[in-house]
Order: structure tokens, then sequence, then C-alpha cells
């Protein structure tokens, strides 16, 4: 069974720093990618970030670049998202996702999900 579980998420002021994790379990991500999504409440879902697993290839949306950075650690099979001076709009539920490729994960389309962590930036 496979299981994406996000941690590090929390309250933030701007101009702040955190780090998402997500740990992998139960498959081999050899061939995927892995990223992450945003959903604010009242908002449409946002991709962020994805990374191919096998090479470290990265996308960024357009609005993170910059700021956020995404990594994987294969040896742990655990994705990061290093968010640098936070914003306000930031705040959201970030989604560890892994899908096909980057630019499926990009276009929202994954195959696994994890359940979320709160990601909040005060001004």
């Amino acid at each position: 069974q496979v299981q994406l579980v996000e941690s590090g998420g929390g309250l933030v002021q701007a101009g702040g720093s955190l780090r998402l994790s997500c740990a992998a379990s139960g498959r081999t991500f050899s061939g995927y990618a892995m990223g992450w999504f945003r959903q604010a409440p009242g908002k449409e879902r946002e991709s962020v970030a994805a990374v191919s697993w096998s090479y470290g290839t990265t996308s960024y949306t357009d609005s993170v670049k910059g700021r956020f950075t995404i990594s994987r650690d294969s040896a742990k099979n655990t994705m990061y998202l290093q968010m640098n001076s936070l914003k306000p709009e930031d705040t959201a539920v970030y989604y560890c996702v892994a899908g096909l490729s980057r630019s499926s994960v990009m276009g929202g389309k994954y195959d696994y999900s994890g359940q979320g962590t709160q990601v909040t930036v005060s001004s």
C-alpha cells in the first residue's frame, strides 16, 4: 500500500521559512515524479513544484520561483520543499503527490497523494 505522509507545516511570519517533508512508502518511485500542490480556502488547487525521482530535474509554478526549492533523497525515500521568503498568499494546505511525470504532476494529474499539512503565513 502506497503511503505519502507530509510533515513540517506550521505558522510562520511573513519573510520566514519552513521545510516540508514527504515520506513515501509502499513502492519504488523510480521513473515517477513527485511534487506538491496547495489549496487555500475558497481557491482552486494550485500545483507548486515537481521533481523527477530518477533525475532530480525540477519544475515550479511562477509564483514560487526563486523562493521555493524542491528536492528528494532517494536513500530515505523522502521529498522536501524548502520554502523561503514566505508570503501570506502562500497560506494553504500543502499536499504531497506522485505521478507519471513532472508535466503530469504540474498539470494536476497524479496517482497518489498525502493527507496534507497546513502552512499559515501571518503578515
